[in-house]
């Protein structure tokens, strides 16, 4: 059985979060202030949603000079993934073996 990360889930929820993911995605290494010239919020308003996208490890940042720059960590998000894939064989199997519990049941 695949572990769905509920962390991951709620980052990927919210709208701003995954304008903000694809932000990063077409251009590593922007600042809040970036980000939040492309999403239309407040800078401390992106500095919130980064928050919880770098605790559910979809976010990385590092220091340069002053400056803090954040990049995507596709890893999580191809994790995420490879569990939904998962999660979905076990439901195509598990719904192929009522179907044909169902025909059986006809013959």
């Amino acid at each position: 059985m695949s572990r769905l990360d509920p962390d991951t889930f709620a980052a990927l929820a919210d709208p701003n979060r995954q304008t903000i993911l694809e932000l990063l995605a077409e251009a590593d290494g922007r600042t809040a202030g970036d980000i939040a010239e492309g999403v239309g919020i407040s800078r401390q308003g992106v500095l919130k949603h980064l928050r919880v996208l770098t605790g559910a490890g979809l976010v990385g940042s590092r220091r340069s000079g002053r400056e803090v720059r954040f990049t995507v960590r596709p890893e999580r998000l191809r994790a995420t993934a490879r569990d939904l894939d998962a999660v979905a064989a076990q439901w195509d199997r598990a719904l192929l073996a009522l179907k044909r519990a169902a025909e059986s049941a006809r013959d």
